[in-house]
């Protein structure tokens, strides 16, 4: 069976050469290895935006509204003030040390994809967490990121947030041609 990877490509394919990221100065930077599938994703596609609707968040980016690094420190300070006042999801209260860690945005809505971090747990474990960004609501998923973003660019995704999807057409816009 083909990957999560190979079936978006095949629906959306890349343009330009791979990307090549420094991965273990990345992982250095973060204080965590990364998982396999998204560092694939980055090498394929680079950072952009799916269906003009879901950005892909990459360490090599020079906007920092759009790397992954400046979006992971932002993002924990952001967390870590709502949190004071609103409830944490279930899955980051029923295990000790757990965290999410961004990896793609929506377009105009404030919402986050995460990783779900859960301790002990190695990075292709990792599963996504949707929140809706301008309110309290998070989704759990229990996939890792190429699979679920493939499941919500092809409306096979059990989420109540991507309405207009699967689109008639699909498009990637990568961040070398939005910010030149």
């Amino acid at each position: 069976m083909a990957s999560a990877l190979e079936r978006l490509a095949a629906i959306i394919p890349p343009v330009g050469p791979r990307r090549s990221r420094d991965w273990a100065a990345v992982e250095q930077q973060l204080g965590t290895a990364l998982p396999q599938d998204y560092k694939e994703l980055v090498e394929t596609y680079g950072g952009g935006v799916f269906d003009e609707t879901v950005w892909l968040l990459d360490p090599g980016c020079p906007d920092e509204g759009y790397n992954l690094l400046a979006q992971s420190t932002e993002r924990a300070e952001i967390l870590a003030d709502l949190w004071e006042f609103e409830p944490k999801p279930p899955q980051l209260l029923r295990d000790d040390g757990a965290e999410v860690l961004p990896w793609a945005y929506l377009e105009g809505s404030g919402a986050m994809l995460y990783w779900l971090r859960r301790p002990g747990q190695k990075p292709d474990e990792w599963t996504v967490m949707f929140n809706e960004g301008r309110g309290p609501e998070w989704e759990y998923h229990p996939t890792q990121c190429a699979p679920f973003l493939l499941a919500v660019l092809t409306g096979g995704a059990d989420t109540v947030y991507f309405p207009e999807f699967p689109p008639d057409e699909h498009q990637f816009d990568s961040n070398d041609d939005i910010l030149g």
